[in-house]
């Protein structure tokens, strides 16, 4: 069992990103492992070191922005040991850029030291779920 987090920051309105959140970490907890929901807008100062894999995920700032929140970066800097976790990174779909905010959400977690396993824009619960119950979470990789 390995312990997972999987860690959203809105931009706006939050309800949509967090039931996509939720339903990633129902699809993780589907492998057996066990998952902590976090909304690092509100949860400022939850450190993220005793996690072995964490999931970030984030949405463009407008509909025609690829831009991420920059809040993000400095809970990601304040977030405890994160250098070298694997990691997955998600972007809810909005508007035409969810690519290019997906790439900048990439490259803050680079920045960060995150190992990126995988990343993947997202349109519902539905399709997290499905991509929580196969991503590619081993204990001791």
């Amino acid at each position: 069992m390995v312990r997972a987090a999987v860690v959203f920051y809105p931009n706006g309105s939050r309800e949509k990103l967090m039931a996509v959140a939720k339903a990633l970490a129902k699809g993780i907890e589907a492998q057996g492992h066990q998952v902590d929901v976090i909304d690092g807008s509100r949860d400022v100062h939850t450190k993220l070191t005793a996690y072995q894999y964490i999931a970030v995920g984030s949405e463009p700032a407008s509909l025609i922005s690829g831009k991420i929140n920059p809040h993000l970066g400095r809970f990601l800097a304040q977030a405890g040991m994160v250098g070298g976790k694997r990691s997955f990174g998600f972007v809810l779909k909005k508007g035409f850029n969810s690519n290019r905010a997906l790439r900048n959400l990439m490259k803050v977690m680079e920045s960060e030291g995150m190992f990126l396993r995988f990343s993947e824009v997202l349109s519902s619960p539905e399709d997290a779920e499905e991509i929580g119950k196969r991503l590619l979470i081993e204990q001791n990789s």
